[in-house]
């Protein structure tokens, strides 16, 4: 029987649908990616060895040398504490499947990816919202927190460097994580993606590992190091949850690629993995100069809370239309596509990803100019 109340993946759904074929794709929330061969000579891989690559299933929860890098990422985890996924994506949705038991809540952040959210609502979960206040540049509401947070939360869940937002939290904003997950027990799951991509300075945002002993970590190639097309993640956590994990894994997707595996075990040993991520970051900067330079030129219209982190800003809009119809007369008019805030529960605002080349980034914020000049105009 079909499922009516099926809880669609808002943001992805409009993904899926719309952008392939832009020309001026501003929608994604990572940094342009980059080619094989782009890849290949900045990790020095020797690609006659690569070619010899069997294609074959891999160790399924991941390369033993790849996970052990990993591992070594955050203090104190083991090889067997890691899980490789297809890409952070299966990550979040095997933890919801794993964790979440009837009558269990969990508590998410809001304007925030809805992964783990979505999930929840699918598996018949409840789901607690509470509201990042942008004038407090999009920290956390303490009260509205422990007022969400009882003894049936199970998950508490948070995306940081945030997406759509940039925003990092602060010292004070994971304390309140912490003692609100300390107080019920309950299993923070960080998406830390985006640690890396910081706009400002090369410290990159603290994980959540090491700070509780109910941590979930997950993390991707996709954000930080531009290689979304490997479609590969990991999960890191308390080796008896990964075994948990591992089984539905084994459902859901059996492994990641053999050869994704291969190339991101290049792509995370050093010197490559600090050249990627200083990549991200040049584009990261010089594209959000672009973007506030070029939206600056009608005051009074556009306003972005600076993101501290990522590729992406949630621009906010005063105009005299919602940001559905904003983002559909953008990709009617202008073959331009954004994601509409009203995707993320928050309206007047949409998400632009501006770590891009800079001439296609410029060309593309001047057709975003031309239509806010005729919106204003009332054309």
């Amino acid at each position: 029987m079909r499922n009516e109340a099926y809880h669609t993946f808002k943001v992805e759904q409009y993904l899926s649908e719309l952008e392939h074929g832009v020309v001026y794709n501003f929608s994604e929330s990572g940094v342009h990616p980059m080619s094989l061969q782009e890849l290949a000579d900045m990790a020095e891989i020797d690609t006659d060895a690569f070619m010899s690559t069997l294609i074959d299933y891999p160790q399924v929860n991941g390369k033993q040398s790849l996970r052990e890098t990993i591992a070594g990422f955050y203090p104190g985890s083991s090889p067997e504490g890691v899980m490789i996924t297809t890409g952070a994506t299966e990550a979040n949705t095997l933890v919801a499947n794993t964790l979440l038991k009837p009558g269990d809540n969990v508590v998410c952040f809001r304007p925030t990816y809805e992964q783990i959210s979505g999930n929840a609502q699918n598996n018949g979960n409840e789901v607690r919202w509470v509201d990042l206040i942008e004038a407090n540049e999009w920290g956390i509401d303490a009260q509205a927190l422990a007022a969400a947070v009882d003894e049936k939360t199970r998950i508490i869940h948070v995306v940081n460097p945030n997406n759509p937002t940039g925003c990092v939290l602060t010292v004070e904003d994971r304390a309140q994580i912490i003692a609100a997950a300390t107080r019920v027990g309950a299993w923070i799951v960080a998406d830390e993606v985006y640690a890396g991509t910081e706009r400002e300075g090369d410290v990159e945002t603290p994980s959540f590992w090491g700070t509780y002993d109910r941590v979930l970590i997950v993390n991707s190639m996709s954000k930080a190091y531009g290689l979304p097309g490997l479609r590969l993640g990991w999960l890191v956590g308390p080796e008896e949850i990964i075994e948990q994990c591992w089984r539905r894994h084994e459902y859901a997707s059996i492994s990641a690629s053999m050869l994704s595996m291969e190339l991101a075990d290049h792509a995370l040993a050093e010197p490559a993995r600090s050249k990627l991520k200083a990549r991200a970051r040049k584009l990261i900067r010089t594209g959000f100069d672009i973007l506030t330079e070029e939206l600056g030129r009608h005051q009074g219209v556009f306003e972005t809370v600076a993101p501290h982190a990522s590729a992406m800003s949630f621009v906010h809009f005063n105009l005299p239309i919602g940001s559905e119809e904003f983002a559909a007369r953008l990709l009617r008019e202008k073959d331009l596509l954004v994601i509409p805030g009203a995707r993320f529960g928050v309206e007047n605002h949409f998400r632009f990803s501006s770590a891009l080349p800079e001439d296609h980034l410029r060309k593309g914020l001047n057709h975003l100019n031309d239509l806010t000049r005729d919106i204003m105009e009332g054309r």
